[in-house]
């Protein structure tokens, strides 16, 4: 007949093997839900390695696997989610600046005109009173030609400073919306920093 203390370092070994296979299970899970990018949460760790999340809390090793396959996940979050805002950030600073810039072409180039528009207006004035009335024709015919020029100027001017505003207005709308992912992110961090066990 089996001694007790044969029976229970038996008893044991079984349960050690059994909390080896357990832990192995664990660590197939997480590289599982890594590999399909998956949420790594105590939750889904103990249903996708079939254990019990109590196992997953109580046993030291599983815990420390676990929590810190949770911490790298989040570190690795928090890293694409500041790479996306960068991203977004740079794109909309770049299209504020082009407009920027094609704005402050647009006021040159009127001014010129406006300069040009000047100047042959007065010219117009003394041609009048020098030649005959066809060649006065002929300058108020040019001078129409150059307002029609300035009022289209004048259009594109509007348009480039309407683009402007928008682009101003997007950048202040992504702006807001880094506000609000990095409010995210502090919040998602903030359980790991109490030292508690992501739900």
């Amino acid at each position: 007949m089996t001694s007790v203390p044969g029976q229970t370092a038996a008893a044991v070994a079984a349960r050690q093997r059994q909390t080896e296979r357990k832990l192995t299970e664990v660590d197939v899970a997480i590289a599982r839900l890594r590999r399909e990018r998956g949420r790594l949460t105590v939750r889904a760790i103990a249903a996708r390695a079939a254990v019990s999340a109590t196992f997953l809390y109580e046993n030291p090793a599983a815990r420390a696997r676990v929590q810190a396959a949770i911490a790298d996940s989040k570190s690795r979050h928090d890293r694409i989610s500041s790479e996306a805002h960068d991203q977004v950030e740079a794109t909309w600073r770049e299209r504020a600046l082009n407009a920027e810039a094609e704005l402050t072409r647009a006021q040159k180039e009127i001014f010129v005109q406006r300069q040009r528009l000047g100047e042959l207006m007065g010219r117009l004035r003394d041609f009048e009173k020098m030649v005959p009335g066809e060649s006065v024709q002929a300058l108020v015919t040019e001078n129409t030609s150059l307002k029609h020029c300035v009022q289209q100027f004048t259009r594109e001017h509007r348009m480039v400073q309407e683009r402007l505003e928008g682009a101003r207005s997007n950048l202040r709308f992504a702006g807001k919306r880094a506000a609000d992912l990095e409010v995210q992110l502090l919040e998602l961090q903030r359980p790991a920093a109490s030292g508690r066990p992501a739900p």
